[in-house]
């Protein structure tokens, strides 16, 4: 048996911001939207691993309001989940991840206690994002 990440979500609350830094700031190709309800899904992938797609969506989409509002709490408070990237180039990537609009810096690209030198930021969203030097 053979078991492989085939996606991962990634809750925003902005599509359109979303996809200006994912696409446009990290390089991913935009391979599917869908609308639904009012509510967009904008499915990503990277060139070298076309396999693993990330999922944008909105905390609303598919939930109850009650829900919905909830997640987006969490969210704006920067207390969902983080997305890893490797890059080839940490510093460049970094700058240009700095300079991207609605991006916090977290920490610059340091050397890391456990063996990696990466960065981190939040997303426009406010989701913690590390570049690791690959």
């Amino acid at each position: 048996m053979t078991v492989s990440i085939s996606h991962v979500h990634v809750l925003v609350d902005d599509p359109d911001a979303a996809v200006a830094f994912y696409r446009d700031t990290l390089g991913l190709t935009v391979l599917n939207e869908v609308e639904n309800g009012g509510f967009r899904w904008i499915t990503l992938a990277t060139d070298s691993q076309p396999e693993i797609q990330i999922v944008l969506s909105q905390p609303q989409a598919g939930r109850s309001e009650e829900d919905g509002n909830a997640i987006a709490a969490l969210l704006a408070k920067g207390e969902l989940g983080s997305v890893f990237f490797r890059s080839d180039d940490l510093d460049e990537t970094f700058d240009k991840v700095a300079a991207a609009p609605g991006v916090e810096v977290l920490s610059e690209p340091a050397d890391q206690f456990w063996g990696a030198r990466d960065a981190a930021v939040r997303d426009p969203a406010g989701n913690m994002i590390r570049i690791e030097q690959g």
